[in-house]
């Protein structure tokens, strides 16, 4: 077991740990009763990139499987390949018209 002088310091660290997590409660508290024309904007921004960034990242991923569909298609598996032809053939079709 523990000695007098460890226990001290035991309670002592949880009160520093205590006190601590109050001072960022408080602090998230005070971001939430702060400007709310800040946190308006600084969401509103938020969510523009959060679009942007979810938009390229489909395209690359889009991108990166049709890569991946045209090289099953050379391989000519019968047919695998050719419903992988057909939607090849779709998305590009419907991806000139716009």
């Amino acid at each position: 077991m523990c000695d007098k002088k460890e226990e001290n310091i035991i309670y002592k660290n949880i009160d520093k740990l205590n006190s601590l997590l109050q001072n960022q409660n408080i602090q998230e508290m005070m971001y939430l009763l702060g400007s709310k024309k800040e946190i308006i904007q600084r969401n509103f921004l938020a969510g523009i990139f959060r679009g942007i960034g979810i938009g390229i990242g489909v395209t690359i991923i889009t991108a990166i499987l049709l890569i991946l569909l045209r090289k099953i298609v050379t391989l000519n598996i019968p047919v695998i390949g050719e419903y992988i032809s057909d939607i090849v053939e779709i998305v590009e079709r419907n991806g000139k018209t716009y």
